[in-house]
């Protein structure tokens, strides 16, 4: 299978205004275009303080959303289960680096098994990369689960680890062009080795996209979760710790695909139109009490088009 390598993307990654504007010049009216930034939030209600089992069948009007303290008005909502739920990407990363080798054919069979009972037939998506001193795409987006389980078991430990490029270049060159509900899954012991781009530039990455992270850990002797925790926690996502024994490394994964199916949708159209790059932090309340919800802290607002 031909491998195909992502590189770290520092310039413009799509051109595509002139083709636009020629276009327009051929038309014979003006053709005009508005621009909606909807912000679209992922999160998950559980019991007893995050603790308990999760919570279904909350309504619209059971949350508040609020950007730097002003309260936005709730445009997108869902909560949809199984079919109807909204079309999941997962982009799957696997920490191949020599330090977690030994690991490898656990991660490989609890992988597929995740694959297979979190993906719905034709509608969900998954991409499957590995990543040591390379980031390498084995497998594009696919529906089909046989090309996908043969990309995991064809992934080779490597050398060391680019973790936050790994992350970054899944952000921004994988899952940037899907649609509905995006996240990452990656298996790692955390310890980066060898990425050009540091820990904020990934996590930015993703925030931007709206993705959640789900962090999955693989004891080594190398073993430095703190990076997975902040990517799990600042995108609204999940870090389990693996302990790499079959049985806990299956009901990690477990966990993970309950937070995938157990996700409420919400999307609004932000009061501040400045396009100025800023960082903005949302806040969601719910109107029952006794009840944890957990999402993303914030987003980058988009910047204006120079």
């Amino acid at each position: 299978m031909k491998k195909l390598k992502f590189f770290i993307t520092l310039g413009l990654l799509f051109i595509s205004a002139p083709a636009l504007r020629s276009q327009q010049q051929k038309d014979q009216r003006p053709v005009i275009r508005t621009r909606v930034d909807v912000v679209n939030v992922l999160c998950t209600v559980r019991e007893d303080s995050g603790k308990g089992k999760y919570v279904e069948g909350l309504k619209k009007e059971d949350f508040e959303v609020y950007e730097d303290g002003v309260k936005q008005n709730l445009q997108y909502f869902n909560h949809g289960m199984g079919e109807e739920a909204d079309p999941l990407s997962i982009a799957l990363l696997i920490d191949t680096s020599g330090s977690v080798k030994s690991k490898l054919s656990f991660e490989q069979r609890a992988a597929v098994d995740f694959l297979k009972s979190t993906l719905r037939k034709n509608k969900d998506l998954s991409a499957v990369v590995q990543f040591h001193e390379e980031v390498e795409l084995l497998q594009d987006f696919t529906y089909e689960l046989g090309l996908l389980q043969t990309a995991i078991t064809n992934t080779r430990a490597g050398g060391g680890t680019k973790l936050y490029d790994a992350i970054f270049a899944a952000s921004e060159d994988l899952l940037k062009k899907e649609v509905g509900r995006r996240v990452i899954v990656v298996l790692s012991d955390g310890d980066d080795t060898l990425s050009v781009l540091p820990k904020k530039d990934a996590i930015k990455a993703a925030q931007e996209q709206d993705i959640v992270i789900f962090g999955l850990g693989i004891r080594s002797a190398d073993t430095n979760y703190g990076a997975l925790k902040d990517f799990a926690q600042d995108t609204g996502g999940l870090f389990v710790d693996s302990e790499i024994e079959p049985n806990r490394l299956r009901e990690a994964f477990g966990k993970i695909n309950g937070e995938i199916k157990n996700q409420y949708s919400l999307g609004y159209v932000s009061q501040n139109k400045a396009r100025d790059g800023a960082f903005r932090e949302i806040k969601i309340k719910l109107r029952k009490r006794g009840l944890k919800i957990k999402h993303r802290k914030g987003y980058y607002a988009p910047q204006a088009e120079s």
